[in-house]
């Protein structure tokens, strides 16, 4: 995987989320799995639906003062996925 990047945003009650992006699989992907843990290493849940087109992806719904792991898994036309990405993480600020 490419890149975490952690987004704040200012507003009556704050918010952030997390953007991730990563490179194209060097086989044919008919999409992209991202899954998140709160631990190193996981073990990690899914958190898109459907599966992610593009090689970005935003994950809006993170919590303030906590880390965040995530992988990418590809995904090929019969539905099966690859081997994990290398971890990345996200540090969340505290609102």
């Amino acid at each position: 995987m490419g890149q975490a990047v952690v987004r704040s945003f200012q507003n009556q009650t704050e918010s952030h989320s997390v953007a991730l992006t990563w490179q194209p699989a060097p086989s044919a992907a008919s999409g992209y799995n991202v899954y998140r843990s709160t631990a190193a290493n996981g073990p990690y849940a899914k958190v898109n639906s459907p599966d992610v087109a593009a090689t970005a992806f935003t994950d809006s719904s993170v919590r303030g003062g906590q880390v965040y792991y995530y992988v990418v898994m590809r995904v090929d036309s019969a539905g099966s996925e690859s081997s994990p990405s290398a971890q990345v993480s996200a540090a969340i600020p505290t609102p």
